[in-house]
């Protein structure tokens, strides 16, 4: 009787070095998001790909490359959540808050907030460029749909601006707590900044009508 040999399993396939460090980041973000700054750690990042501290020391350097890295791929990802809120701001009633929602979205879920925190304790001015890059070009966007309505537009989404971010930042640090401590929905800040946006909007219009 004739037998056949075991199949021996395929060994795993080697990841490129560019693999692991997309799949390094993408664990590394998540760690932050789940945990804080702190979390994120060679150690940490290694256990949940299976790899040993060493190896994936051999694709970072040290720790403090790894979590560099990930600021400045969190900041292109926040860079491209900007680009797609001024693309799609509209004139109708929803423009506002569409465009607060996905300001918000960015600080929140795609983990801005966090990123803004562990940049601000850390002293770390090695991103900020590509940030006030993408600041500036939510502005330029907003102005470039508001010019013909409010010949000072550029002054009044500058100050618009400035409160979404800073409220979006807030929301997504401290928001989901002083929501319940208030009794108030989880979306109240972005209903409110919404609100807030509407109104500047109309009164600037309403001002350059009465000249």
């Amino acid at each position: 009787m004739s037998t056949t040999p075991l199949q021996k399993n395929p060994s795993r396939r080697r990841r490129s070095a560019e693999e692991v460090r997309k799949a390094a980041l993408a664990e590394a973000r998540a760690l932050l998001l789940a945990s804080g700054p702190g979390a994120v750690t060679l150690k940490a990042v290694a256990e949940r790909l299976d790899m040993t501290h060493s190896n994936l020391l051999h694709h970072f350097g040290s720790a403090g490359e790894l979590q560099s890295a990930l600021m400045g791929a969190m900041v292109r990802d926040l860079n491209d959540a900007l680009l797609l809120a001024v693309a799609n701001i509209t004139d109708d009633a929803e423009g506002p808050r569409a465009l607060v929602n996905k300001v918000f979205d960015a600080f929140d879920a795609g983990g801005a907030g966090r990123l803004a925190a562990w940049m601000a304790l850390t002293n770390n001015v090695e991103h900020v460029g590509p940030i006030r890059d993408a600041v500036l070009d939510l502005v330029n966007g907003i102005e470039a749909k508001f010019r013909d309505q409010a010949p000072d537009a550029r002054q009044r989404v500058v100050a618009e601006v400035l409160l979404i971010a800073l409220l979006a930042f807030g929301d997504a640090i401290v928001g989901q707590q002083l929501a319940a401590i208030l009794g108030l929905g989880r979306d109240s800040a972005r209903a409110l900044t919404a609100g807030l946006l509407s109104r500047s909007v109309a009164d600037g219009t309403q001002a350059t009508e009465k000249k």
